[in-house]
């Protein structure tokens, strides 16, 4: 990278935008992807006036912004950690998918420690709940992986790894070790010094 190019731009997903103090910690993301030499981008970077708009012109206007905010990144890094179920945070799913489908690099990290079928069994062993369809006679795929293979296989073929940072619970959401060594990962798949 010369003196004079921008360093490349990441999209940082994941449900970390739905916490209490969420443009906080996105800031402290761009600082670690700052820190990498890129330029963090976090979906809250969008600047929409939400105002007086019903809600699904809201919910339509924060995806097309997010999505032109994935096309003006080289690659992303998102937090695979599991949110409101066994699996990672839906939309970040998409995003994954998304820049897949660009044909941009991805990587991914997650603060669980257990294996996706490790996870889905013991959910199932919890309080059944009427909204889910899972059953216990419905198979749970093993292969040993952090999340659906869709996902980790995206990741694999960027040229990345899902990263497994084993941390506490009270800080899965927050804690960055996984998001650091993605973004060295990435470094060597886009070639920054």
């Amino acid at each position: 990278m010369s003196a004079r190019s921008a360093p490349p731009r990441i999209y940082l997903a994941g449900p970390e935008v739905f916490l209490p103090n969420a443009r906080a910690v996105g800031a402290q993301k761009r600082r670690v992807a700052a820190e990498a030499g890129f330029e963090g981008v976090f979906p809250l970077d969008n600047a929409l006036d939400l105002a007086g708009l019903d809600k699904i012109e809201q919910a339509r206007r924060i995806s097309l912004a997010n999505e032109a905010l994935m096309r003006s990144c080289a690659a992303l890094v998102a937090n695979l950690t599991p949110f409101r179920g066994v699996s990672m945070d839906a939309g970040t799913a998409f995003e994954v998918g998304f820049m897949r489908a660009l044909g941009r690099p991805v990587a991914g990290y997650t603060n669980a420690r257990d294996d996706y079928r490790d996870r889905s069994h013991a959910f199932r062993i919890g309080t059944a709940h009427h909204f889910d369809a899972d059953r216990p006679h419905v198979e749970v795929e093993d292969f040993g992986l952090a999340e659906n293979l869709m996902i980790e296989i995206a990741i694999a073929q960027s040229g990345c790894s899902v990263v497994r940072n084993h941390v506490a619970a009270d800080v899965a959401m927050t804690d960055l070790g996984g998001l650091q060594r993605c973004l060295a990962e990435l470094a060597k798949v886009l070639a920054v010094p």
